[in-house]
């Protein structure tokens, strides 16, 4: 019987390596609340991704839900609806109406030609998603922000560790949030962060994550609790030694789908950015309709083979139920996101896949 192949699967350290921290932490007894596994996670994201500040969440929605409330965003944001659901939802808990825009099908990020004509009096933000790792046009939807006054976020749930024209790609912006969840490049089981520029925003945010508490007895904000745990900082840890082997044999298993799958017809793949050095958190190919089969057939003709892809994005965030009454969720106004989350598969992708199932892959969509 053939193994079965997922879309992704979280790197695991050795066991036997996790086993001191866990002891530390029970004989130190501080399981929460900015404990010293907490404050050396912090000081070791920012020395490696090359930020100045960042602030550990126990999620990346919480995460985004608090960068929201940080920057006191209101009215309407500008977002895309190719993406995960958590980007639009982020907005619908702090009631600001999410505006849909297009994407470029090159990069399946927000079209900044796209952003302008969808700004109104009451526009206070902007939100966009480095999809897939792939840098936004950042210098032109800040050039667009500036004219507006308006603020910018990035969701950078997939950007982990990615650097744009040699430097980091979370410096854009006036925040970048990230997702440490099991099935992201980096995890800490379940866990997020924000990245700011400034020590004053910093404080904020950690008011914000911890219930607005300023001191024992002081309430400063309407926070929530949204700290991550020792456990999972200790975690954050020991996957921050291995980080540059799992990158690097990710990108192996991009170069072997990319070689294997160049050529075949109807297969598209994205196109590579030499100003981005990545992290292959996603391997996406979009079926055309001069393949063989159409996007679902091949969906399901690999399920039946035990290789289990996933049609991210799709349905489009702007078809579903909370959201599709909105007047920028229309389909004329969304038409390349609705093509393209028409023609998506993601691949497997992770650092544990083998040689022979990556082949696997690649035989059975080739042929």
């Amino acid at each position: 019987m053939k193994n079965n192949i997922y879309v992704t699967q979280p790197y695991l350290p050795p066991l036997n390596e996790f086993i001191p921290f866990l002891e530390k932490i029970w004989k130190n007894k501080w399981l929460t609340n900015n404990g010293p596994f907490h404050q050396e996670l912090e000081e070791k994201l920012c020395e490696y991704l090359g930020v100045k500040h960042i602030s550990l969440f126990t999620n990346g929605t919480i995460a985004l839900v608090t960068a929201l409330q940080a920057l006191r965003i209101t009215g309407e944001v500008i977002t895309t609806p190719y993406t995960f659901v958590a980007t639009a939802h982020s907005l619908q808990w702090n009631n600001i109406k999410p505006v849909f825009v297009d994407i470029d099908p090159g990069t399946c990020n927000l079209d900044p030609e796209k952003i302008e004509e969808s700004i109104t009096p009451q526009t206070s933000a902007i939100l966009a998603v480095h999809c897939y790792g792939n840098p936004c046009e950042v210098e032109r939807i800040q050039e667009i922000a500036d004219i507006y006054g308006l603020k910018v976020i990035y969701d950078a749930a997939h950007a982990f560790g990615v650097r744009y024209k040699e430097e980091s790609l979370l410096v854009h912006g006036d925040m970048s949030v990230l997702s440490f969840h099991a099935t992201k490049v980096f995890n800490t089981f379940e866990g997020g962060a924000i990245v700011c520029p400034d020590a004053k925003t910093k404080q904020r945010i950690d008011f914000l994550k911890n219930f607005g508490f300023a001191d024992e007895v002081t309430v400063v904000a309407s926070g929530i609790n949204g700290k991550m745990s020792e456990v999972n900082a200790a975690f954050g840890l020991l996957q921050l030694q291995y980080i540059d082997d799992v990158v690097s044999t990710r990108k192996k298993v991009d170069g072997k789908y990319r070689k294997g799958l160049n050529g075949v017809k109807g297969i598209e793949l994205m196109s590579i950015n030499e100003n981005v050095a990545g992290n292959a958190s996603y391997f996406p190919i979009f079926v055309s309709q001069e393949y063989e089969l159409s996007r679902d057939e091949l969906y399901e003709q690999m399920k039946e083979h035990c290789v289990y892809g996933r049609r991210y994005f799709y349905p489009l965030i702007s078809d579903m139920p909370m959201y599709r009454g909105l007047e920028s969720a229309t389909k004329k106004r969304l038409i390349k996101s609705n093509e393209v989350a028409e023609k998506v598969i993601c691949l497997p992708i992770y650092s544990g896949i083998d040689d022979i199932d990556v082949e696997r892959v690649i035989a059975l969509i080739a042929r």
